[in-house]
């Protein structure tokens, strides 16, 4: 006798993250070959190679800082006596975590069609795809988040231990990118065109989280972008690691739950989709 849906469904939600966490795990040394490709590609053939990890951020902050600190002037207003090189600081911190959602938005809806080789191939994990990629994503971030934490130490208010809070952040930043990444990468083999929704997407999540302005210009009426996960995890990050301030533990709550729910969702969706993939591709 088969199962009701709605029995079904919540297995499902039980099973099939639990039997991928576990079996990327089992694979771990594949997912560690594939991330460290993903590495190489992404510089392959350029003279820096490597160093574009450092620059690519540098010039991004360069750039939103000419045109948000110095033509409109923005500050964020928390620390006494704020100079520009705080403020740049900050949101050098929000872009570096920014980036994790803005390059998975970018790659995922193509990370299946672009490997048609290992969709046929029945005995390849493809959820190993999604995961290499989300890898290198998270090395640019650590690359981004070091330069971030050698900043803070000339900034005003220093480095203290405050800044062991960011690796408790960037979890569930991760968990909610994979999740997103799954989902994409599941859709983008049915629907074709959502790579080209995504850069928009992706723009608009960038205001909507807060990234170059202080959370306390959102107007009331928009106080529901508050509850956008990246808003808290990057006003959490500020506050905790630059401007020392004690965290918030039911946003903190609010952020993991969110990814949490963000990736077993995702890991279902690739799941029930990844059986029609060969017929597609």
């Amino acid at each position: 006798m088969s199962l009701p849906l709605s029995k079904t469904l919540l297995l499902a939600l039980i099973i099939d993250p639990f039997r991928m966490v576990m079996g990327l795990w089992y694979r771990r040394d594949l997912v560690r070959q594939f991330t460290h490709r993903n590495i190489e590609l992404r510089h392959r053939g350029s003279r820096l190679g490597a160093l574009w990890a450092l620059i690519n951020p540098l010039s991004m902050l360069a750039l939103y800082f000419v045109v948000f600190g110095i033509f409109f002037n923005q500050r964020f207003a928390v620390l006494p006596g704020e100079t520009r090189y705080d403020f740049s600081l900050a949101m050098f911190l929000g872009l570096a975590l920014f980036h994790v959602f803005s390059e998975t938005l970018s790659w995922a809806p193509g990370v299946i069609t672009a490997n048609p080789n290992f969709v046929k191939k029945v005995v390849f994990p493809l959820e190993v795809l999604p995961v290499a990629h989300m890898g290198a994503t998270a090395f640019h971030l650590g690359v981004s988040l070091i330069l971030v934490l050698g900043g803070s130490a000339f900034g005003t208010a220093g480095l203290t231990l405050h800044a062991l809070w960011l690796p408790a952040l960037v979890l569930p930043l991760l968990l909610l990118a994979l999740g997103v990444a799954m989902m994409l990468a599941a859709l983008g083999v049915f629907i074709r065109d959502i790579g080209q929704v995504t850069a928009f997407a992706s723009t608009a999540l960038m205001f909507a989280s807060a990234i170059t302005f202080p959370p306390e210009k959102i107007p009331p009426e928009l106080d529901m972008l508050r509850l956008n996960p990246l808003f808290q995890i990057v006003d959490l990050a500020r506050r905790s690691v630059l401007w020392h301030q004690p965290m918030a533990f039911d946003k903190l709550a609010l952020v993991y739950a969110s990814g949490i729910i963000i990736f077993i969702f995702g890991a279902v969706f690739f799941a029930l989709l990844r059986k029609s993939f060969a017929e597609v591709i």
